[in-house]
């Protein structure tokens, strides 16, 4: 088996997502104009469009019987490393519901499955994050993934709480898992979370190698080894779904890593990446290929 450049640890979810004219009021019904079932979760939208792009990359998570076996081929073809992704006897897979209105603006209701009680299960899957140049962790228990950190902190770990920062990272886990961390990702909404919760007055004041905060539209701002960077938002031909393109990011991120690039140059392929994703329905319809992207991102790499 071969060795994994990237680790990710996240939820491995089947998405439903569906678009609507517009969000329903209390005891209203509305029409859901177009639906689309795929495989999802920040787990998979991560790994798999690294895959896709040429990173060795490993999936850590667990999964109900139910998964779908047509996902799991998927994850094979796209050649991902998923000898530490169990399936449990007795678990429902997670599973999401994301509602997209005509300004692409999002509500979700999710179903955590095993991957948000994995504390719980006393299994702790370490030997492809062991072998790795990094290790990303997004959306799961936070008691679990900081227990995981703990065990390799030599590891270039990335902290990623995404849409979970809100309800299950309180102060004093936040804190913990980011002794352990040489990497946060977060957008801004989630920055302002954090922000009140560890009374700082810029997320990019937390003493670490890497902070990354997406802003939409505006693009995104890093600070690198204590030095800020503003990244552009690389154009996309259509805007029609936002699903997924964090996670586009993280990957576009690490494959510019992998492919030798500098950590702000692996940033403007990320912005890249992200692009791709947002002109179809689906986090994982429009992964673009590598060449694909360099194309693209050639003209803002010039800039620098």
């Amino acid at each position: 088996m071969k060795k994994p450049f990237l680790t990710v640890y996240g939820h491995i979810t089947v998405d439903q997502i569906m678009s609507l004219r517009k969000f329903p009021g209390i005891n209203e019904t509305v029409d859901i104009v177009e639906k689309h079932t795929s495989l999802g979760g920040t787990g998979p939208n991560i790994a798999l469009t690294a895959a896709r792009l040429g990173v060795p990359t490993a999936l850590c998570g667990f999964v109900g019987p139910d998964f779908p076996p047509r996902f799991m081929k998927q994850m094979l073809d796209s050649d991902i490393i998923t000898n530490e992704l169990l399936i449990l006897d007795g678990q429902e897979t997670s599973a999401a519901m994301v509602f997209n209105d005509a300004d692409l603006r999002q509500k979700v209701v999710f179903y955590q499955g095993p991957q948000g009680f994995a504390s719980e299960l006393n299994i702790d899957l370490l030997d492809n994050a062991q072998q790795s140049e990094y290790v990303h962790f997004c959306t799961g228990d936070p008691l679990y993934y900081i227990r995981l950190i703990n065990k390799m902190l030599d590891k270039q770990i990335a902290i990623d709480p995404s849409q979970e920062t809100y309800r299950l990272w309180p102060r004093h886990l936040l804190k913990e898992a980011l002794v352990g961390a040489k990497a946060l990702f977060c957008n801004n909404y989630e920055a302002k979370v954090i922000e009140e919760r560890l009374d700082l007055k810029s997320v990019l004041d937390l003493d670490l190698p890497l902070v990354v905060r997406t802003d939409g539209a505006e693009g995104s701002v890093a600070k690198i080894a204590g030095r800020p960077v503003r990244i552009p938002c690389v154009a996309a031909r259509a805007t029609v779904d936002a699903t997924g393109c964090g996670d586009a990011y993280r990957a576009g991120f690490y494959a510019g890593l992998y492919h030798g690039h500098s950590m702000q140059e692996s940033l403007i392929i990320a912005s890249t990446v992200s692009s791709f994703v947002i002109e179809k329905v689906g986090a994982l319809t429009n992964t673009p290929t590598w060449n694909q992207v360099m194309r693209r991102a050639k003209p803002y790499l010039e800039e620098l």
